[in-house]
């Protein structure tokens, strides 16, 4: 039951979701850069590497992140299954803010050791969310398990690399990762999230955090817990699933677009 000073809040961040959740979304944000590909694992691996670089001006995300399709020849996918190690050497120069070659040169080994495997990176979330009886709630032990099998691929694996991979058991908010998470596990006829995992439920899925929907959220009285961190995600989702059970993710746009805008 939605407490009756949120039922003012429904009607309002419904509109402001249909509102924003279109395709001209779409240009100036991150997921972007997946956007300019059709095949599933040219959209996962530029979609992870996007989230991941996502901290900053949107401008230069999206140049770091186009950066790295052109260091890959435009063909992410196929470059990581047939790169030769002479051409891993172009990577050297890559810097974006606290990510460096090191980073990079892991994510390349990482993803070509994953994909010899695997056929899709939903995989990787997936060992304790829809493999059992009774799926977990959230996504949360799915990006536990994700973390460690990304840091714990190799013997080599570089510790500064760590920080790079958010985890909940670090009570970090994994705002980025649980942004990766929205675009390819949300599924609607709006054009902007891509939907492309099924085993992985829009009902498990957690707000991600940033800067803007922070303020928004709290503006609102939506978001309590004075620490950004992963239980104020947690708190932050349960409250708009209230409104929306089933994908309360959605309002995401809402609370981004509201903060971008500068509309409160």
């Amino acid at each position: 039951m939605i407490p009756n000073h949120f039922s003012s809040l429904h009607n309002f961040l419904d509109a402001k979701a249909d509102q924003y959740n279109r395709p001209s979304f779409i240009e100036r944000d991150p997921i972007s850069i997946p956007h300019r590909f059709s095949q599933k694992q040219d959209i996962e691996i530029m979609g992870f590497w996007a989230a991941v670089l996502a901290w900053g001006q949107r401008p230069v995300i999206l140049k770091k992140s186009a950066q790295l399709v052109d260091l890959m020849d435009g063909t992410p996918y196929d470059f990581i299954r047939n790169h030769q190690e002479s051409d891993l050497k172009r990577f050297l120069s890559f810097k974006h803010r606290t990510f460096n070659a090191t980073d990079a040169l892991y994510f390349l080994h990482f993803f070509r050791q994953y994909y010899q495997q695997y056929d899709s990176l939903e995989d990787a979330f997936l060992p304790h969310l829809s493999a059992s009886l009774q799926p977990s709630p959230t996504v949360e032990t799915g990006l536990i398990a994700f973390h460690d099998r990304f840091c714990g691929l190799t013997d080599f694996f570089p510790e500064r690399t760590r920080k790079h991979i958010a985890t909940p058991a670090r009570n970090s908010s994994c705002k980025r990762l649980l942004m990766f998470l929205r675009w390819m596990v949300r599924q609607d006829d709006r054009g902007v999230d891509f939907g492309l995992w099924t085993r992985i439920q829009p009902s498990q899925l957690v707000m991600p955090i940033d800067v803007h929907v922070n303020r928004v959220a709290r503006q609102l009285g939506l978001l309590i817990r004075p620490q950004t961190d992963w239980r104020a995600a947690l708190e932050l989702t349960e409250t708009l699933r209230q409104f929306d059970p089933t994908d309360p993710v959605r309002y995401d746009f809402a609370l981004f677009g509201l903060g971008v805008e500068g509309e409160l």
